[in-house]
């Protein structure tokens, strides 16, 4: 991928050729790697990307808040306090009391973090809750017409899966803290993959990170070049909200406000 891009000339390339000098760098410095034998992975696709590519431990393990603010702001510019505040979130999936760190496989445990209605994963209730799921993806970017995903569409495709689920489940759960994440990892890749201020981003893009658990460098993606921070996150997550027609007042409900647990 990395000696791809380099070949290149810069003026055929139809990225800024900083954008792409950065992009190189990036696929350079952390070549991308597939989870061996031995690897956990996650429920997660971005989680899962950033430890097949070596900003979190490649093994998925015991995984540290440094280890978190430091891939998180390595690979996507999240500054340090988001990080942190995932990080915590995520230890709330460690079984063990008092833990400090968590493994990618302990974000599986079902209604924790973990929800029914995902974008890309099966329910708990049918098996494998943590593989990439290639129909269930499907349904959820046929949602998605037009190379540009918006705001609408990326909460249609959202509202979509939900629905499946209730009517295909019979165990179907959504508490107020999975359906609070559920509009967070939608608002997420918008914000990491697009453009916070108009809320659109590149369908390929979304679609290449699903699919290949590997960020989309050779598509043309850098990470931003200014730090996202709590506020960006919340608005994006709001604006989801929103546009799905749920309860304003879910993300309270949930303990979120702020970037953090009230």
């Amino acid at each position: 991928m990395a000696t791809c891009l380099s070949t290149l000339s810069l003026a055929e390339y139809p990225f800024h050729s900083k954008a792409i000098e950065r992009s190189v760098h990036q696929a350079h410095a952390h070549p991308w790697t597939p989870a061996g034998p031995g690897d956990v992975r996650a429920p997660c696709p971005m989680l899962n990307t950033l430890a097949n590519h070596g900003y979190l431990p490649h093994n998925g393990r015991d995984i540290s808040q440094q280890n978190t603010i430091d891939a998180l702001g390595q690979a996507l510019n999240i500054n340090s306090t988001l990080a942190v505040f995932l990080h915590q979130e995520a230890l709330t999936t460690n079984p063990a009391p008092n833990a400090t760190t968590f493994s990618l496989d302990d974000l599986s445990r079902h209604n924790v973090l973990e929800h029914d209605a995902s974008l890309s994963r099966l329910d708990a209730y049918f098996g494998d809750n943590h593989d990439f799921n290639q129909a269930v993806f499907d349904e959820t970017r046929s949602y998605w017409t037009s190379p540009i995903i918006n705001i609408t569409t990326a909460a249609a495709a959202l509202a979509a899966r939900k629905e499946t689920s209730n009517t295909t489940n019979p165990t179907f759960v959504l508490s107020d803290i999975g359906r609070a994440f559920g509009f967070g990892e939608t608002a997420a890749y918008i914000l990491i993959l697009g453009n916070k201020t108009t809320a659109t981003v590149e369908r390929s893009l979304v679609e290449y990170l699903f699919e290949n658990e590997r960020l989309p460098l050779e598509l043309g993606w850098t990470r931003s070049a200014v730090p996202f921070v709590e506020d960006d996150l919340f608005t994006l997550l709001d604006r989801v909200v929103n546009a799905t027609g749920a309860d304003a007042s879910l993300v309270k409900r949930a303990g979120l406000h702020g970037g953090r647990r009230v």
